[in-house]
């Protein structure tokens, strides 16, 4: 029998980005989480691989020149297409930059937080615009501020141009919220040059193992370090920095994660944006040669 030779075939940015879809939503245990093991009551593994499938259009327009924005828009709407509603939209607001700067050759924390600086005014109605097709989990505006609720979508528009806000501002006031609401850890990351992410791509790089393996590992590290905005607008902060010690509790122990997992699904804790920048790492890791 001709024993087969391995020749890695090159995949394109956006194959990347879809496959990073699909790496983290496999990648088990994730407490909290759906993976291959898991479905939660409201959302179904099979709905995030079709989420994943959905994304790739706007994957491809951010890998062909399009706008953040517009890419943005596109994959959320195809990321809709499925039964679940809203499987992978944060995902999708860290991988479209990725994207642009991987095929700009200027995937660094650098290059990309230069490309994310210099999103437009279009760019921020699209985005808006995405929360038309699915609901999303964010807190809710300061009572002055009811105008850029961007669960208002298109009907922000006139008010955006007004201001003249780009998606980076956007961000920025994501990033660091007046008074009492709980700061988004997504939008974090497009401040901070996708600091989180490119920490946790270099821990899948080195790591050993089945991927799937590595991104559950660097998913519980993330956990660890930083509250999940998500658990935080659902359970409070508190519960969110408890989520943080029992995950630290843990530590690489995929054994003792598989427990936690089934507690956070008892007590409805969905760490969703950690999932979020477990993804982009994916996607840096294989985009700098991570094997699957």
């Amino acid at each position: 029998m001709t024993k087969q030779i391995h020749t890695p075939v090159e995949r394109s940015p956006a194959e990347n980005a879809q496959l990073a879809l699909l790496l983290e939503v496999a990648g088990t245990p994730k407490p909290g989480n759906v993976d291959r093991h898991r479905d939660l009551s409201d959302l179904r593994f099979e709905q995030f691989l079709a989420g994943a499938v959905g994304s790739l259009a706007g994957f491809r327009l951010a890998a062909s020149g399009g706008t953040i924005g517009e890419a943005l828009r596109t994959g959320v709407q195809g990321m809709s297409n499925q039964s679940g509603g809203n499987t992978q939209f944060g995902c999708l607001l860290l991988l479209v930059p990725l994207i642009t700067a991987a095929t700009r050759d200027s995937l660094t924390p650098d290059g990309v937080k230069t490309i994310v600086s210099e999103t437009t005014v279009s760019d921020s109605i699209d985005f808006y615009r995405s929360f038309e097709y699915v609901d999303v989990a964010v807190d809710d505006p300061p009572t002055d501020a009811d105008a850029l609720d961007v669960r208002r979508g298109a009907a922000a528009a006139e008010t955006l141009r007004s201001r003249a806000l780009t998606l980076y501002d956007i961000m920025e006031l994501s990033a660091n919220p007046d008074g009492n609401r709980t700061a988004d850890g997504n939008a974090e990351e497009w401040t901070t040059g996708f600091s989180r992410s490119f920490r946790a791509a270099e821990q899948i790089a080195t790591d050993s193992g089945p991927i799937l393996d590595r991104a559950a590992r660097a998913f519980l590290s993330l956990l660890a370090e930083k509250p999940d905005t998500l658990v935080a607008i659902k359970h409070g902060r508190d519960v969110a920095s408890n989520v943080c010690d029992r995950a630290g509790a843990v530590g690489q122990d995929l054994g003792a994660a598989e427990a936690l997992a089934a507690e956070f699904v008892e007590e409805g804790i969905n760490p969703g944006t950690t999932a979020d920048i477990t993804a982009a790492a994916l996607f840096i890791a294989l985009e700098r040669g991570v094997e699957v």
